[in-house]
């Protein structure tokens, strides 16, 4: 839950699932009391066993489900393999939306969080090991947040971090559904914002998620509520204005894009 946003279309849309240090907020010990990190949060037994791949009961691992890659459509997943998605033509080329391979794709998404525009909301500037450790906190996580690089007609120019809203701290603070899912959008390159790219690409996700996730009825964002062009540009994707929240370090415009509206916004 960051306190701050930049527009999908100006800068980057932040997010730090498994982490409660925010953006312009270092980490202090009240923050550590009254928020809980993403993946900090306990599942049941019952559900981590499924993740984990074996049968209850038993230490055999279910057949196709492995630790190091998605296992087969239909297989348990928190988010319905992401990495099965595929690619989806959008209004401004052919997007796909694949899991972070941190040797392949650290490189780029270290060199983006260092550009000051990003550096200012994510707090992850530095040396690439600081990155690294943000992405493998969610990669070695029990699923809920997956970190995934976006391509624009196979050139990547954007990072995202889809999550479980119901399971995140962010469900403390509205009314959460089972299966909600949230998601965070970071364009890269300084020459691809301000022109659109953020609404087309997150009304594309929004829809992807949406087509993807049969048991989701609804795409779940949070952006600062005196962020304008943030909310402007969920608005342009089709989410509608839900409510204003009061998380830890902002005060946030519920944004949601439901099912049943997709086709009329």
């Amino acid at each position: 839950m960051p306190p701050a946003d930049a527009s999908a279309d100006a800068g980057p849309v932040p997010v730090h699932p498994g982490r409660s240090g925010h953006p312009g907020h270092p980490r202090t010990a009240e923050d550590v009391r009254d928020c809980e990190d993403t993946l900090d949060l306990r599942l049941p037994d019952e559900l981590l066993t499924l993740i984990a791949g074996k049968r209850p009961e038993t230490d055999e691992r279910a057949p196709g489900l492995h630790r190091d890659r998605p296992g087969p459509l239909g297989s348990p997943d928190l988010l319905d393999q992401v990495g099965a998605w595929g690619p989806v033509e959008t209004s401004v080329g052919l997007f796909h939306l694949r899991p972070v391979h941190v040797e392949r794709d650290l490189p780029v998404i270290s060199a983006w969080m260092n550009e000051p525009a990003v550096a200012a909301y994510w707090q992850l500037a530095g040396s690439p090991a600081q990155t690294e450790d943000h992405l493998r906190a969610q990669l070695t996580g029990d699923g809920r947040s997956v970190p995934c690089l976006g391509t624009l007609d196979g050139t990547p120019m954007s990072y995202w971090e889809i999550y479980r809203a119901d399971l995140d701290p962010l469900a403390r603070h509205y009314p959460a559904r089972p299966h909600d899912t949230g998601l965070h959008l970071l364009v890269g390159d300084a020459a691809d914002r301000g022109r659109g790219l953020g609404s087309a690409l997150l009304r594309a996700v929004a829809d992807l998620v949406l087509d993807r996730r049969p048991g989701c009825a609804r795409v779940i964002a949070e952006p600062d509520l005196h962020n304008t062009p943030s909310v402007a540009a969920f608005l342009n994707a089709g989410f509608r204005y839900a409510a204003e929240v009061d998380l830890p370090g902002k005060r946030a415009a519920l944004m949601i894009r439901d099912r049943s509206l997709r086709h009329l916004m």
